[in-house]
């Protein structure tokens, strides 16, 4: 204790006193920072994971030994902050680039799809549109067939003459004259080509209708579609 009697004694006690608490002060600060300290957690992770012979392995920083397998960072308590994958293997890239390869083709075909059915809508604005189209591939189709229907009764009848003809040498065909014995091989010939493009065209006939009819379908849709949306811009107008 300071018992100061002279007034120098009285300003040295003063300053002693004044020393004493900024080293309290002092102290009690280092105290408390040092408790701080202790109390925060520490923020770095732990690491973990079960390696190839099925050991569980853990560490302050990412594990070698699980390099190729699923790793799993733990905060201080314990709970996942995060889990860390392995990097793909050849074969996972390669199915990866698989599966981007078939999205590219089913964006790709989708597009034209779409491109398709708009080109569509545009050429057939309505039913009525559709079938004169319709009707009139038929006709050319009809036309010709008709033609052709018409040349192989020609040839049909032509091989009856030749036949009347031949008749004169049914008890000896061999004396039948080759000029003769030439034509009926070559109505033959002209008979079954003829029989081959009727029947082409009957098939070409079958493929407008089914081509005609698919069309049909999608287009009542993109008639239907392009109908409501166009009601909708109308009751938006009159708002």
């Amino acid at each position: 204790m300071c018992l100061p009697r002279t007034p120098l004694a009285i300003v040295t006690c003063r300053r002693a006193r004044l020393l004493a608490g900024v080293a309290v002060v002092a102290v009690t600060a280092l105290h408390a920072a040092a408790a701080g300290a202790q109390t925060t957690p520490s923020t770095r992770g732990i690491y973990t994971c079960i390696d190839a012979q099925g050991r569980l392995l853990s560490s302050d920083r990412p594990i070698p030994e699980c390099s190729d397998r699923e790793q799993r960072e733990l905060g201080p308590t314990g709970t996942v902050r995060r889990v860390i994958t392995p990097p793909p293997s050849a074969e996972e890239r390669e199915r990866a680039a698989a599966r981007q390869r078939e999205q590219a083709v089913a964006a790709t075909r989708e597009a034209n799809e779409r491109r398709r059915e708009s080109l569509l809508l545009q050429r057939y604005p309505d039913a009525t549109a559709h079938q004169r189209a319709h009707e009139a591939a038929l006709q050319q189709v009809q036309s010709t067939l008709e033609a052709a229907q018409a040349y192989a009764q020609a040839l049909e009848h032509e091989r009856e003459r030749i036949d009347e003809e031949l008749a004169f040498y049914r008890r000896d065909p061999a004396r039948a004259p080759a000029a003769l014995k030439q034509r009926l091989a070559q109505n033959a010939q002209q008979r079954l080509q003829q029989a081959q493009f009727i029947a082409d065209l009957q098939r070409e006939r079958r493929r407008i209708d089914e081509r005609f009819e698919a069309e049909r379908h999608t287009l009542e849709r993109l008639w239907s579609a392009a109908a409501t949306n166009a009601g909708n811009d109308t009751a938006q107008q009159r708002r």
